[in-house]
């Protein structure tokens, strides 16, 4: 039976997934953790609670978010 993933599912149950982090992310787990997902999409959560909500994303909606940041489209939230 394959594994059933939805938008906000608590992210332990993303069985076989490598978590990653941004090596600019603090020693006190304040960071945003990334894992692909088998099926293309891509699963986001907070590191402060490993077992909260997974957001899953599509590949094109990943790369349309990463070529913002890059672009310093949302550079204006943190003030």
């Amino acid at each position: 039976m394959a594994e059933q993933i939805a938008n906000g599912m608590s992210a332990e149950l993303l069985s076989g997934v490598a978590w990653r982090k941004s090596r600019y992310s603090g020693a006190v787990g304040n960071c945003v953790e990334v894992a692909p997902l088998r099926n293309g999409e891509i699963a986001v959560r907070n590191s402060r609670f490993p077992t909260g909500p997974a957001l899953i994303y599509t590949r094109a909606e990943m790369e349309a978010f990463l070529a913002g940041a890059k672009d310093g489209e949302f550079d204006d939230v943190l003030g």
